[in-house]
Parts: structure tokens; sequence; C-alpha cells
């Protein structure tokens, strides 16, 4: 046989989730077809269980320590370690959002663009929120009263629908510029990017755990979450209106901060600093002042 008359078999690409910096199957063992904006079939993604959603948390608070106490200048340095990373694997990107959205090469390569400029957007910001939302206060009293922000701690994201990978990062990156963790819920209907994103993060100097990637059905998974006594926040960015108000509910069992679903017109617009400041808590110390000399003077 000639080599011209040989075909060669293509090697279907196998998407696997995203949790504690491995690429685990479901444990269910469960998949779920994929197509695009036109029905054709794309790939099998996982379609994750409760367990793995529990999984999920505990490979979040495990990173939360080392992540959340790390220097603000390094998780800066660490997202923009990811942006080069996305630059790096642009056209893989842009064909698997063209895919997903039903868009033109050119029109996905544009939104790719975006995607990779907005992590780095946000990793400029990791050392300088404290000096938005922190600072001193001027209080009566021989005080020194100083406010400075924390992370909340183990955030749930359920990531937009309509925006497989610009939205998925608008939601996901400004989390953890500010030292939380994340368990990401990938859109249901276009989880690929998500899942690739996951092999850029773990490329990256992102530790494991860190970002956690599930993909499957959103109100399945979501609700093992939202209920979690061990997850301090959820983000409904993806969520309708009923399936929000279900979530919102089973989150008030432990007081997560819950950010409900806003509409955003155009996920290319500069986000501004709110999804930061949503998964923030604020410390306050109060610290009396001393004396100098005889003269009593205070500082």
């Amino acid at each position: 046989m000639s080599e011209k008359s040989e075909q060669r078999l293509s090697v279907f690409k196998t998407y696997k989730l995203y949790v504690g910096g491995k690429f685990p199957r479901s444990e269910s063992g469960r998949v779920y077809e994929v197509s695009d904006s036109k029905g054709k079939w794309l790939a099998n993604a996982p379609l994750s269980s409760r367990k793995d959603a529990r999984d999920a948390v505990v490979a979040a608070r495990k990173a939360f320590g080392a992540w959340s106490g790390a220097t603000a200048y390094n998780r800066g340095q660490i997202l923009y370690r990811v942006a080069e990373m996305l630059e790096g694997r642009k056209s893989q990107f842009v064909h698997e959002v063209a895919d997903a959205e039903g868009l033109s090469k050119s029109k996905a390569n544009e939104l790719v663009e975006a995607t990779i400029d907005r992590w780095v957007w946000y990793a400029g910001w990791t050392d300088k929120i404290a000096q938005v939302v922190g600072g001193g206060n001027p209080v009566a009293g021989p005080y020194f009263n100083l406010s400075s922000p924390e992370p909340t701690g183990v955030v749930t994201v359920l990531a937009p629908q309509e925006s497989s990978f610009l939205g998925l990062v608008s939601v996901i990156a400004p989390v953890i510029a500010t030292g939380n963790t994340v368990i990401v819920i990938a859109g249901e209907r276009s989880p690929l990017p998500a899942l690739s994103l996951g092999e850029v993060l773990a490329t990256s100097d992102l530790p494991g755990g860190v970002v956690n990637i599930l993909s499957g059905r959103t109100a399945e998974i979501a609700a093992p979450l939202a209920s979690h006594q061990d997850v301090n926040a959820i983000d409904l960015a993806g969520a309708d209106d009923v399936l929000a108000k279900e979530l919102e509910i089973a989150a008030a069992d432990n007081l997560k901060r819950v950010l409900r679903p806003q509409p955003v017109d155009d996920w290319r617009a500069t986000p501004g600093i709110e999804r930061m400041t949503a998964f923030l808590e604020t410390k306050t110390v109060w610290h009396p002042t001393g004396s100098l000399g005889a003269s009593g003077s205070s500082y």
C-alpha cells in the first residue's frame, strides 16, 4: 500500500475536569455530548457529580492558606504568567471559542485577545486593590485605626452561559487575584474553553487547588456547593432567575456571601473592581498611640 493511500486516524481530545491541580474524570464515569452552534458534535465532556463538587471544595480549602498568604505581588506575577501561557495557545482557544459561540475566526480571535488582556488587567490589580479599599480611618481618640482587605475564602462561581471564554475569565480572575480559591462550574452548553483553561493553569505557576473546574449540569453541581458548609461565597453569574433564587436560599444556611446575576451587555467593557471587592472582607485594627517625651506630645 502506498503512503498516499494510507489514511491517518485523528486523535480526539479527551476533556477532563481540573481539580486540585490534576485532571480526573468524573467519579460517576458519566459524560455528555457537546455540540457547536449548528448542532455538530464537538466532544464528550465530563458530567460532574455531587462527589466531584465535594472533592473540589476539599482541594480549594487545602490551597487557600498558601494562596491567601502569598504576597499580592507574587499573585500578580502568577496571573501574568497565565496570560503568557494563554498567548502561546491562542490558536487553540480561537478554534474552541469560534465553535462554542458560532463566531468567525476573526471575531473569535478578538475575544481571545480580549480575554488575555483581561488576565493582565487583573494581574496588575493584585497589589493595588488594598490601597483602594483599605487605609487609615480618622477616629476620635488616641488610636491608630487601620482597615485592610482580606479574602473571603472558598468561592463557587457559576460561569456565564453566553460567554464561554471572556465571560469565564472575567469571573475567575477577580476572585483569585484577591487571594480567594475558586470552584468554577463551566457553562453547560459550551464547557470546552473552560476545560482547556485548566490545562493552561496546570502548566503555569498557579498552585493546584486555587482554581478547580467542573463541567456538567449547572443546577446539579451548584446545589451541593450552595449548601456546602465549607464554601464561603457564591457568584451566580451563570444562573437564571429561578436557579439563582434556589441557590441563594441554600447559601443562607451558613451565611455565604452571594453575588446575584447581573446583566452584562458587553464582556469586553472595562469591568471595574466590583467583582474583586465582592469577595473581600475588611479587617480593622485599633492600636493606641503613645507619648513622646516629657512634653506629652503623641504620634
